[in-house]
């Protein structure tokens, strides 16, 4: 067993996904979150998978599209970008994320909901941002730079330290 396997605490393990939708203007819409995870910060909307109905990661991403934002989207609709396995995030979870490009735009801001309110951005305005640590370092250079790949990755995530990713496999568009 590595000896980083060895200092990973037994946490709670949970699945999600993460979908990043834009504007006509290819502004990004983000979540300022009013709950736990990342209370207080920007994020992509999304949502864990109902799990007990066997839903799949890309039925998530559409269902939770549809939830949030009201964009309903059909199969074709989202392009899978990234899968990162986060160990100890917050010191309190493991997390599996799914990572989506949704193809599809939203011509207006969606109305605040109890999760949070929304805003379109700029990609270049995202880093001036407060965004969590994870998605500074690993999430939004991968989303701006691998978006139309694939790439999978896992990424230790324990408080105190900055985040450290390893890149296990990225597949290029053909």
């Amino acid at each position: 067993m590595p000896a980083e396997a060895e200092a990973v605490p037994a946490l709670p393990f949970k699945v999600s996904t993460l979908i990043y939708v834009t504007n006509p203007a290819g502004e990004v819409l983000l979540l300022r979150r009013r709950k736990a995870p990342n209370q207080g910060l920007w994020s992509a909307i999304g949502g864990k998978l109902e799990m007990v109905r066997g839903e799949s990661p890309y039925e998530a991403a559409m269902r939770e599209t549809g939830e949030e934002i009201g964009l309903e989207l059909a199969d074709g609709d989202l392009h899978l970008f990234a899968m990162i396995a986060e160990k100890n995030y917050e010191g309190s979870v493991h997390w599996l994320m799914f990572l989506f490009h949704c193809r599809n735009t939203l011509d207006t801001l969606p109305p605040p909901m109890d999760e949070g309110e929304f805003r379109f951005f700029r990609e270049e305005e995202v880093a001036d941002l407060p965004i969590p640590e994870t998605d500074r370092a690993i999430l939004w250079p991968l989303y701006r730079n691998k978006r139309h790949a694939f790439t999978a990755l896992r990424a230790d995530c324990s408080p105190g330290a900055p985040p450290r990713c390893v890149v296990e496999e990225t597949v290029e568009p053909r």
